[in-house]
């Protein structure tokens, strides 16, 4: 028995619109047997960042060949490109923005096709709401069956990879981006555990955080309980990205962070 296609959605459109739903609607009336599932509509406005990670920290739990839809997209109705990016297991659409980069580039990218076929998106295409009238289609109609290469062309050049899909290395030290903040004022770095063995830190190691000019210490450490409370510490988080954190605390508050700040983490011993 073949399969349900299963289709996810990632978007910043919040839950009180009707945005998500027009969506779902759209593949369900092309693809009725897809199972849609939301990751999440909750994505902070505009943050093409915090999408990328919340896509990358879940994309991976979902079956083989699940068609996964990320739109957080603030240059929708401009120039950018919209892409159907097929990696080993899985497929992504959306804005060439760089939302789709870092769980794309996780799994690893076969192949990338622009979105040109108009006989795949909705009659009328909206300058303001490609999710509804670009990529729920595209998505279904490849849930349906349609070949990749229907699409569009191949992407030569390369998709979007953008600079915060890598900390810089320096020695011992890692130059971090602030890629996401979550609930609990947990503050999710670019920096990866691949970075880590880079530098040779080690848990018990003391480290120097260089964050809006204000140098702290603390520990590199395996979890949160590893701190006394309200201490600073660095882990390794479930996603295996390097995390500022305060033990039983916000560490957004306590260091006034948001995505997209810098910091720079030193290994000291």
């Amino acid at each position: 028995m073949a399969r349900e296609p299963v289709i996810t959605l990632l978007t910043d459109f919040g839950y009180r619109d009707h945005y998500a739903a027009a969506m779902k609607a759209v593949i369900l009336s092309i693809c009725p047997h897809a199972r849609v599932v939301d990751i999440t509509h909750g994505v902070p406005k505009f943050d093409v960042r915090a999408g990328a990670y919340l896509l990358k920290a879940s994309y991976k739990y979902f079956p083989r060949h699940t068609i996964h839809v990320a739109v957080v997209d603030p240059g929708v109705g401009t120039e950018r490109r919209g892409i159907v990016v097929k990696t080993r297991n899985y497929v992504f659409v959306g804005p060439d923005n760089g939302v789709l980069a870092l769980a794309a580039l996780e799994d690893g990218v076969e192949e990338v096709r622009v979105i040109e076929n108009r006989a795949l998106t909705l009659p009328r295409v909206s300058r303001t709401f490609h999710g509804r009238d670009v990529f729920a289609p595209v998505a279904a109609h490849l849930a349906r069956g349609v070949p990749l290469a229907a699409v569009g062309p191949l992407v030569r050049d390369g998709f979007n990879v953008p600079e915060f899909a890598e900390p810089k290395v320096h020695g011992r030290a890692l130059e971090c981006e602030v890629i996401y903040i979550d609930d609990f004022g947990n503050v999710v770095l670019n920096a990866r555990e691949e970075h880590l063995l880079q530098v040779g830190a080690s848990y018990g190691a003391t480290c120097s955080v260089l964050v809006r000019g204000r140098e702290l210490a603390m520990g590199f450490l395996p979890s949160y309980g590893y701190a006394g409370e309200g201490e600073p510490l660095l882990l390794v988080n479930s996603e295996g990205h390097l995390e500022l954190a305060v033990n039983r605390g916000s560490a957004a508050q306590a260091f006034q962070l948001k995505t997209g700040d810098k910091l720079i983490v030193r290994f000291l011993a």
